[in-house]
């Protein structure tokens, strides 16, 4: 197993976690493959992702094509002659070009229970839709979208209190604990196809999709807020007499028994938080941020305190955008 050339495509915190234990154990790997720095933050500075960090700090060579479809790209991926390439949350399509080229393969580390959610967001997916069980599984890449035979999976459930950055951390290390289990038989194993019932894809996260509609259940938005943030900032706006203003909800809690219309401030206390009417039940808001003043989070004792004006009992909110 020690001779067992092995490569490392992934990017953000997931892969770097899944990264780490594969540097700390006998199957270091001789490359790895990220994506890009880029520019983030207020100043827009160039930014090294998660696994180029981990790689940097192993002192693994490091290689950062734009796209795999290009021959330059598909030499860096030749010259290091691998056996097995792992892939865990990459963000680039390996055409099958790349796909052949290590000896016995590429292997996704997925982070759901194929063929459940394939695709590019399968934690916040999951999260989304209220499943009450996730996992991950290897895969054998092909060159269909996470449609490959599965080697293994392991499962977890998801509690109330599960959030997409709990699930995300839970999740690599599950996915690194059993990649170590079965890389030393990998090469022999004989992966089985997934099957064609219960098929649903993960498509890529928006930005419109942090944008609250009352409407729902309390308990959507609830698993609407757990899903994405902080990754996608989760938001409404309140119907002022000066003009929308936007709150972006950092902290609720859902109560299916409450009552009242849809949208509409139904009490404010700095203990329990903000109520708001769903569709039914409604939410309790704990923390906050505005877009007004210095925009910075307040608990919500804080935001009455210095915008009591605005989260009057009784003031709506809406999805204008004007």
């Amino acid at each position: 197993m020690s001779k067992l050339r092995v490569g490392f495509a992934g990017t953000p915190e997931f892969a770097a976690t899944i990264l780490k234990s594969l540097c700390l154990s006998s199957l270091r790997p001789v490359a790895v493959f990220t994506q890009p720095d880029r520019p983030a933050g207020r100043g827009q500075r160039l930014q090294a992702p998660p696994v180029k960090l981990i790689a940097t700090e192993f002192g693994i060579p490091i290689e950062q094509p734009r796209s795999f479809r290009e021959a330059e790209a598909l030499h860096s991926l030749q010259k290091y002659n691998l056996d097995l390439l792992i892939v865990a949350a990459y963000g680039l399509i390996l055409p099958q070009a790349a796909l052949d080229i290590p000896r016995i393969g590429c292997i996704n580390v997925h982070a759901s229970l194929l063929p459940r959610w394939r695709g590019a967001a399968p934690i916040e997916r999951a999260l989304l839709a209220g499943d009450s069980i996730t996992g991950v599984c290897l895969m054998r890449m092909e060159a269909g979208l996470d449609t490959g035979p599965v080697y293994a999976c392991r499962s977890l459930p998801i509690t109330p209190e599960s959030t997409g950055q709990t699930l995300e951390h839970a999740l690599a290390l599950i996915g690194a604990d059993l990649l170590l289990d079965h890389l030393p038989t990998i090469a022999a194993a004989t992966p089985a196809p997934q099957s064609t019932d219960g098929v649903c894809y993960a498509p890529k996260l928006s930005s419109a999709e942090g944008q609250i509609d009352w409407l729902r259940s309390a308990d959507e938005i609830a698993r609407q807020l757990r899903a994405l943030h902080p990754r996608i900032p989760v938001y409404t706006n309140i119907l002022s007499a000066d003009g929308p203003v936007r709150l972006f909800v950092l902290e609720a809690t859902a109560n299916p028994n409450g009552k009242g219309p849809s949208g509409t401030f139904l009490s404010a206390d700095p203990k329990s938080g903000l109520e708001v009417g769903c569709g039914s039940g409604s939410l309790f808001i704990q923390r906050l941020r505005l877009s007004r003043g210095k925009g910075l989070p307040l608990a919500i004792a804080e935001a009455l305190n210095g915008f009591r004006s605005l989260l009057n009992v009784g003031g709506s909110l809406g999805r204008s955008e004007h």
